[in-house]
């Protein structure tokens, strides 16, 4: 085992195993959050520009958050979601496209993001609603709206036989592709829930966000596999070496036990004087 090419193997086991133990430290570091909301953080209303900037994802902390935002409706692009759930009760959202004031974010141009404005059990009932929206939307006078900030569900394709409109994912992309006005064009990735429901619509049920575990199990176990995996490059360094060691033992071993080259067997010498 302490030969050259043994040695080497050793080191280069020392190195895999040292890479293997700063991956589970990294994993660890991200495992416990150092800097967890406070409890109740996500109920306190925060300008939506202090929570995250158009394009960003939602990080999970902040999903649900509460938020305001001043801007106007666009009009006409006052869309609605099927598959709805409102208090188990499936039903439609209405929503809408509201055009941020300046100064609401970082970013310089129009900046706009998605708005739930309300549910509604029938769709007749949403699109009734959405006649109402775009009658006062045609006034263009600025508006406040408060609600939750929920992360984007991902488009998904309409059902077989449906119409190719039919959206039943809330998601700001999808939206983006059906709404006016959108050269240079900033986009929220999430959408607010409103609190308040408008157009004559019901309120969307939209209860606090359950307070999270401080500790990611999952990259916790991460973190072990890595030393398992650094153990292991050890552990195949071991057999490797003994095995070799084993079978030069055995070779030895062999070579004291054979015949000497010419020789015959002990005692043929005898056996022929006689």
């Amino acid at each position: 085992m302490v030969r050259p090419r043994w040695i080497g193997m050793l080191l280069l086991c020392l190195l895999v195993a040292g890479v293997f133990a700063w991956l589970g430290q990294w994993q660890l570091a991200r495992a416990v959050q150092v800097n967890p909301n406070p409890p109740g953080a996500t109920e306190e209303v925060r300008p939506i520009g202090d929570v995250a900037q158009p394009g960003e994802y939602l990080n999970d902390p902040l999903v649900g958050q509460r938020v305001e935002a001043t801007g106007t409706w666009v009009a006409g692009d006052f869309l609605v979601v099927e598959s709805r759930y409102n208090d188990g009760v499936e039903g439609y959202w209405v929503t809408g496209q509201l055009r941020l004031d300046d100064g609401e974010t970082d970013v310089a141009g129009p900046v706009s993001v998605a708005v739930a404005l309300g549910w509604a059990e029938t769709e007749d009932a949403a699109h009734a609603a959405v006649e109402r929206l775009e009658a006062e939307a045609s006034d263009a006078e600025p508006i406040d709206v408060t609600g939750r900030l929920i992360a984007d569900e991902g488009p998904v394709l309409p059902p077989h036989g449906a119409d190719p409109q039919t959206m039943t994912r809330m998601s700001p992309a999808a939206l983006l592709g059906r709404w006016h006005d959108v050269e240079e064009l900033s986009v929220y990735r999430p959408y607010i829930a409103s609190t308040d429901a408008l157009g004559g619509l019901d309120a969307i049920s939209s209860p606090a966000p359950e307070e999270g575990s401080t500790v990611n199990w999952l990259n916790i176990f991460y973190a072990v596999e890595w030393a398992v995996f650094a153990g292991f490059a050890f552990y195949l360094w071991y057999r490797l070496a003994k095995d070799a060691w084993e079978k030069e033992i055995e070779d030895l071993a062999d070579d004291d036990t054979d015949p000497e080259p010419g020789g015959g067997p002990p005692g043929g010498g005898a056996a022929a004087r006689g």
